[in-house]
This record gives structure tokens, C-alpha cells and sequence, in this order.
């Protein structure tokens, strides 16, 4: 003769503790379950990406800080030009001025030649 189950809140304690801890058995086994699967999941999007990146032969970062630098360098130089430029036209400007106030000096004629031909 068999009887039917009997529901939870009639049966004795030590059998809600065994069911209790089925349940958590299963519990901790499927997170378990799922926390592998994520580490899985993540392992094979970041291989993807890696992937789809270098087939798009972008820069890697120690590349970019070198042309950064190299920028920079470059920057720098193009200042120190600018200033040397701005200098410079000034001198000419300068010596343009003096050129222009001081009295146009006709140049001096060389002497004849005259040294006697044998």
C-alpha cells in the first residue's frame, strides 16, 4: 500500500533540513555552473574582439605614445622656428630702416689701371 506524500509543513524536521539542503546543493552547484559559464562567455568575446581588432590594424598603445611624443618634439621645434623667424624679420626690418635714413652714398670709383705694359 502506498501512501501519498505528505506535504511539507506536516513532515517531520529533519526531513525539511535534508530538503533544505538538496535545494542548496543545487543552488550552489548551478551558480557554480553559471560563474563558469560566464568565465567561458568572457574568455570567448574577448578572444573575438581581440581578433576583430587586429584585423583592423589599429594602433597599439605603446605606438601612440610614441607618435605622441614625437608631436610634442615636433610642437616644441616649431615654436623655437616661429621665434627664431619673428627674429630674423626683425633685423631686416631694422637694417632696412638704416638703409633707407642713412644718405645713399654713391660708391667710390676704382682708380685707372695704370701700370705700364712692357
Amino acid at each position: 500500500m502506498d501512501f501519498p506524500p505528505a506535504p511539507l509543513h506536516t513532515l517531520p524536521m529533519q526531513s525539511q533540513n535534508k530538503i533544505f539542503e538538496d535545494l542548496s546543493r543545487v543552488a550552489s552547484g548551478a551558480l557554480g555552473s553559471f560563474t563558469g559559464l560566464k568565465q567561458e562567455l568572457d574568455g570567448l568575446v574577448r578572444e573575438r574582439l581581440e581578433r576583430i581588432l587586429a584585423d583592423m590594424d589599429l594602433a597599439s598603445r605603446e605606438e601612440l605614445e610614441v607618435a605622441r611624443a614625437m608631436a610634442a618634439k615636433a610642437r616644441d621645434e616649431q615654436e623655437t622656428l616661429l621665434a627664431r623667424v619673428a627674429e630674423l624679420e626683425n633685423r631686416v626690418a631694422e637694417l632696412e630702416s638704416r638703409k633707407e635714413s642713412s644718405p645713399a652714398k654713391k660708391p667710390a670709383r676704382k682708380a685707372p689701371n695704370t701700370k705700364k705694359s712692357t
